[in-house]
This record gives C-alpha cells, structure tokens and sequence, in this order.
C-alpha cells in the first residue's frame, strides 16, 4: 500500500501542476461569479437555474482536466521509458495502474471541492436578491427565512457535487484503462463518446415499453449488454430531486412540506451510486491491467 500511496502521490501533484489545471479552474471559478451576478428571468426560479447551469459549468471544467491527465497518465511515461525505470523497483503493474488512478480521481475532488465552495458561496450571496428578503433587514423572522433557505438551497448542492465527482471516477478508470495502450489523440474521443453513450442509455429502458417495444428478443438482449457494458450515467444525475424539488430539513419551514424530498433518501440513494461507481471502477480497471500486462515498457510496440 505504501508503493501505491507514493504514485498516488506522485500523479496527483503530476495533475496540478499542469498548466491547463490552474487555467480551466480559474477559468470556472470566474464563469461562476459572473453568472452569480447575472438574472436568469425565471420567474421566482433564479437560484434553482443558477445551481443546475453552476453545476454543469463544474462539470465540464473538472471533467476536461480529468480526461488530459487520464489520457496521458501511462501512455506518456511508457513512450519516454520511464516506466521502464519505475517498473526496475520493487513495485507490481497494478500498484502503478490503482496508484495512478487513485492520484487523479484525488486532483478532480479537490478540484470539485473548489468549484464547488465558490458556487455555494455564489448561492448564498445570491438568494436573497432573487426571493427579493433584506439581509439588512431587522426583522427576525426574514432574517430567520434567508438562513433556512441558504440550508436548504446548499443541502442539494453537496450530494449532487459529490455524485458528479463519483461519475467523473467512473470515466477516469476507463481512460487511465485505456491509457496503457492508446495516447491522447485516441484515448480522449473514445472516453467522450462513451460519455455521450453512457448519457444515452437512459433512453433503452424500460425494454418493454420503451423505444425498443416490439422489437426481438435478439436485440433487446443486445441493448440490455450494450447497457451493462457502458457506464450507466444517469446514475449519477439526481437534480430532479436535489436541485429542483425542495429538501426537508428538520427545524426549518420546509420540514413539513407534502412535496418534499427527505434528505436521508438523497444521501441513501448516493451511498448506492457510490457502490455502483466503485464496481464499475473496478471492472474498468481489471480490463486496464489485462492490457497493461500484456504492454511492453520500452516504447512504441511494433
């Protein structure tokens, strides 16, 4: 473990320091606080838009900057033989591959974690002019409003920005999997594409009933393969609940409404989309260390 924890090291700091890192970081930190700034024009709903536009703007950022340091996590370092000399120590393939995997999944949390502290603080700053509430104001009870909805509004924010960093680890297996035979140019459009497809496969289901009613058993057996093979991703997305219904939390004006959604249910539906995540990441990286084993370390094969 301690081999794994040094290249887990090693690949993250590799990750931050990129010049595209900083760059698409800062570069979504200001997207943010110019779009806290600006009216949506809908009506009453400002800060539900402005949380599901921040969120999509965090997730393009991180996930460009995951995708360059997956592509070229492996790749890279066999082509120039350094691989060559780590793999002279003491340390097995797998060690390198979880090692290097762990280390990127680490820059694109952290790199979450600052996107998203700014978009919470963007949030925060931004509810009372869109619910038209004084933050100056000396009546207690508005004041007591503000807070709860700023609780409220923020309980959705962090489940939805951690499921967007499990989707993200989901993509990062495949690419660092398909790191150790493919370079940049290669690697990057099959882990977008897959994206899209993962994205889509919401739309095979139910078999039954949905786009493939009627069809034979054949192809319905192949799309439910095609669904398990491709990573699931709307798994992932649970802003229908966390982002545009409202939470009930307990001691605040929402715990009572009808048509609320409770918070444990958000929290237990993302612990079983971890598990999904961490399996998918597994088999992800089982077919990545079948290819690396295989790989030779002193170049381009041929």
């Amino acid at each position: 473990m301690y081999r794994t924890f040094v290249i887990l090291r090693h690949t993250f700091l590799e990750a931050v320091v990129q010049p595209i890192y900083p760059l698409l970081l800062a570069l979504g930190g200001a997207i943010l606080c110019i779009f806290a700034l600006l009216p949506f024009f809908t009506l009453g709903e400002d800060t539900v838009m402005f949380k599901s536009v921040g969120l999509d703007v965090i997730l393009l950022m991180v996930l460009i900057v995951t995708l360059f340091a997956t592509s070229r996590s492996i790749f890279d370092e066999i082509e120039d033989r350094t691989m060559l000399t780590l793999m002279s120590k003491p340390v097995r393939r797998w060690e390198v591959l979880v090692g290097k995997y762990l280390g990127i999944i680490a820059s694109a949390l952290m790199a979450i974690a600052v996107l998203g502290g700014i978009l919470i603080l963007c949030t925060w700053a931004r509810l009372p002019g869109d619910n038209q509430l004084r933050t100056n104001s000396l009546d207690e009870s508005e004041l007591r409003t503000i807070f709860q909805m700023r609780i409220m509004h923020i309980s959705g924010l962090l489940p939805s920005l951690l499921l967007m960093w499990l989707q993200i680890s989901v993509l990062a297996a495949i690419g660092v999997a398909l790191s150790t035979r493919f370079s940049l140019v290669v690697n990057l459009p099959i882990v977008i594409i897959l994206y899209i497809a993962g994205n889509l496969t919401r739309f095979l289901f139910p078999l039954d009933t949905g786009p493939l009613a009627g069809r034979s058993a054949l192809v319905k057996g192949f799309a439910y393969v095609i669904s398990l093979l491709l990573p699931f991703l709307t798994t992932f997305d649970l802003r229908q609940k966390t982002v545009y219904s409202t939470i009930k939390i307990a001691g605040t004006m929402y715990a009572s409404d009808p048509r609320g959604v409770s918070l444990g249910e958000i929290w237990s539906y993302t612990a079983v989309s971890a598990l999904y995540a961490a399996s998918y990441a597994a088999f992800a990286l089982a077919i990545g260390m079948w290819l690396f084993q295989s790989r030779e370390l002193g170049g381009a094969e041929g």
